[in-house]
């Protein structure tokens, strides 16, 4: 999921840095020695931020217009990008519980072979996953895919829809 929020940079009365703040993330301020390392910490706190909610069930909340921010003297209003695939691989790591029914006959199976049911379905999900971005970004949808795509995809990875 890749999104955009406006962000507030005002510049420090002393030295070369900014203090970030994103108004819609709140009390989601950061700094940074320059504006680029400001901005780079921007997109760190906000993605940190919504990792958190995400995680917790909760949708991003929606970004305001950038029109509509109005910083005090001084503020400077830019978008940061963020990207919460590619964040959430390296940072998120929240595990939520999931029951599942199987047959009988599987269930003896891997209990024989000492199989990991959590890690079998997470390996299993986690193929879908990657299978099912990596077509978005070849088709460069923007992280929609048609239904049909989506399918074939996950018939491949060996998972029915």
């Amino acid at each position: 999921m890749k999104l955009s929020y406006p962000a507030i940079f005002y510049p420090w009365e002393r030295g070369e840095g900014f203090t970030v703040e994103v108004p819609d993330l709140p009390g989601c301020v950061t700094e940074g020695e320059s504006m680029a390392d400001a901005i780079f910490m921007a997109e760190d706190a906000a993605s940190g931020w919504l990792l958190t909610d995400l995680e917790e069930g909760k949708p991003a909340p929606k970004a305001s217009k950038i029109i509509d921010i109005k910083p005090e003297d001084g503020g400077i209003v830019s978008l940061i990008a963020l990207d919460m695939d590619t964040y959430a691989n390296k940072y998120g790591n929240k595990a939520v519980r999931k029951n599942v029914t199987i047959p009988a006959w599987l269930n003896t199976f891997a209990e024989d072979y000492n199989i990991n049911f959590s890690r079998a379905l997470q390996n299993v999900l986690t193929k879908a996953y990657e299978e099912i971005r990596k077509a978005e970004d070849e088709a460069n949808a923007d992280n929609e895919i048609n239904d049909q795509t989506a399918k074939k995809i996950m018939e491949a990875a060996g998972i029915s829809p």
